[in-house]
């Protein structure tokens, strides 16, 4: 690990849940577009990009100036690119920038930098950026750009405000419109006879809060090994008694537990079973919670499930979680919960926020159950099977390759990686069996993509078939398929859907496709594809190998 001083850059699309949630393919297909955008801009700053989650942006930049030029360059194309929609289908992004001295560890970059730069991201308006002092600093008389101040703003997790400035952006006329935002109101002064009773307040609770410390004994696991702290008093205590479990996930997701058997050839072979639907409103159910691990659930069941109100449950789609029990209420019951997830997930790093998943023995998660493929979730095939090489992995970019390499190449088994359509990932290590690793990948990866994603390699082999011949493009789905005339398509996927080996898709001018199945590599795959495709079709082309849209390398 080496400390720098960075400008670090921090983006997201603004509404991006409530896009997905009214069309979520053509979003993702947007999102792809506008992604390359940012990308280019960025690369062309001198900027690199150091990590990525769903629509999140983290990038570095050796010159805080470079690094808000890119954001307005970013902003004045996607703002015109957002012209041919209506406003309501807009995709707009929030930038936040600041300089800060931030840690390296193998590509990514951790600390206070970054965490502010992604709460300026939040303050920032939509299609706006917002930048620190700092920034304003180094910017202000060497760009023709135009700042509004908003002052010190406190946010989230960071212990000192942070003087904030929005960047004026420009007008359809092209002029510049300065930010209106007014600074927060100045508290009035208190009465002075309010002094003694705050005082008072404050002694009381601070009593409060030494007989509750006095009663209770908090027992935390390392950072590296899913375990259960409990925070109980020996005998019954007027204070509540949290009971707190944690299980760590690191980013993107990394679950290491204590070292243990490996698992039986007939454990690792045995199929997953999909665990059943829950949604908000209904009962909590520890088999169903999505996310942890099944330690983690049978803890919910003999701890959490039989306790007595006010209790709740917090988590991350990581899989960081923690509950608690026996509190004064059921805000007080949420709050505590959240409050000891985001502590664990700050300790190991985790990118996602915690939010509420139970309350008493009530779901009330605000996100529908993660979208997982049917079963089975893993078809072994050895004609297609290889060994895992990181640089392999489709869709996923350099830094997350690396990731991959560093994180999931020298991990224990059993491990597992889960892809999504959009380039989306998430891997675990160490897993008790195959069921679990499958499960909590393409539940994680599900919730982050916002569709059902694809578990690609199990320990150290490639369990889909992964093109070499040509560069994939995404998944090969029906619904984006229309390439292929309508009358041949469900006949083509069901033949799919049936296969072994290496499978092939060719298609022609007219739609006619030509389809290759049970072929022994991936070139005569090809060739199979392409010569039915010529039968009755001309200008024949491969759209499809194995489970990926390809195109041209």
């Amino acid at each position: 690990m080496k400390r720098k001083i960075a400008a670090i850059f921090a983006a997201d699309i603004a509404g991006y849940s409530r896009l997905i949630a009214e069309d979520e393919e053509e979003t993702l297909r947007r999102m792809a577009a506008y992604r390359q955008v940012t990308d280019d801009f960025i690369a062309k700053s001198g900027g690199r990009i150091f990590n990525t989650a769903g629509d999140a942006v983290l990038a570095e930049f050796p010159s805080a100036v470079e690094a808000v030029r890119c954001a307005i360059d970013i902003q004045e194309s996607l703002r015109t690119r957002n012209m041919a929609y209506p406003p309501s289908r807009q995709m707009s992004f929030r930038i936040g920038i600041t300089i800060g001295d931030v840690v390296e560890r193998d590509g990514d970059l951790l600390g206070d930098g970054v965490n502010i730069a992604a709460r300026l991201e939040g303050l920032a308006e939509v299609g706006g950026i917002c930048v620190s002092r700092a920034v304003h600093e180094q910017v202000a008389n060497k760009l023709s750009v135009q700042f509004a101040d908003i002052g010190e703003q406190e946010v989230k997790n960071i212990p000192n405000p942070v003087h904030a400035y929005m960047v004026a952006m420009r007008r359809e006329d092209g002029t510049y419109a300065k930010p209106q935002v007014k600074k927060p109101a100045k508290a009035k002064e208190a009465p002075a006879w309010m002094w003694p009773v705050a005082v008072t307040v404050v002694c009381l609770f601070a009593i409060g809060v030494g007989g509750f410390l006095y009663f209770t004994k908090l027992e935390l696991g390392s950072p590296g090994k899913p375990q259960v702290a409990a925070v109980s008093p020996p005998t019954p205590a007027p204070s509540p008694s949290p009971i707190v479990a944690i299980a760590p996930s690191p980013s993107p997701k990394v679950d290491v537990p204590p070292p243990q058997p490996a698992p039986t050839a007939s454990k690792a072979a045995a199929a997953p079973s999909l665990p059943p639907s829950v949604a908000s409103g209904d009962r909590f159910l520890p088999e169903a919670m999505p996310f942890v691990g099944n330690r983690t659930r049978t803890t919910l069941a003999s701890e959490y499930l039989p306790a007595a109100d006010y209790k709740a449950i917090a988590t991350t789609i990581s899989g960081v979680n923690a509950f608690v029990v026996g509190q004064p209420s059921e805000d007080a019951a949420k709050t505590a919960a959240i409050e000891q997830c985001q502590k664990r997930a700050e300790q190991i790093n985790a990118p996602r926020r915690c939010e509420v998943y139970a309350l008493g023995n009530t779901v009330v998660y605000a996100h529908s159950k993660p979208p997982v493929p049917p079963l089975p979730w893993i078809r072994h095939d050895p004609v297609t099977e290889r060994a895992f090489v990181a640089d392999e992995v489709p869709m996923i970019r350099d830094q997350g390759k690396t990731r991959l390499e560093n994180g999931y190449t020298p991990g224990r088994k059993t491990k597992a990686i889960a892809l999504g359509p959009g380039g989306q990932f998430f891997f675990s290590t160490g897993a008790e069996t195959v069921d679990e690793a499958a499960r909590r990948n393409l539940e994680s990866c599900g919730a982050l993509a916002g569709v059902a994603c694809m578990v690609v390699a199990l320990d150290d082999v490639f369990v889909v078939p992964v093109p070499k011949t040509m560069k994939v493009t995404g998944f090969f789905r029906r619904e984006d398929a229309r390439m292929i005339a309508a009358d041949a398509r469900d006949d083509v996927f069901r033949k799919l859907g049936d296969a072994s080996g290496w499978t092939a898709v060719a298609v022609g001018a007219a739609g006619r496709p030509g389809v290759a199945l049970a072929a022994a590599n991936e070139q005569k795959a090809i060739n199979d594809a392409l010569a039915g495709c010529v039968k009755s079709d001309s200008d024949c082309h491969v759209v499809a190998i194995g489970p990926f849209a390809v195109g041209p390398n």
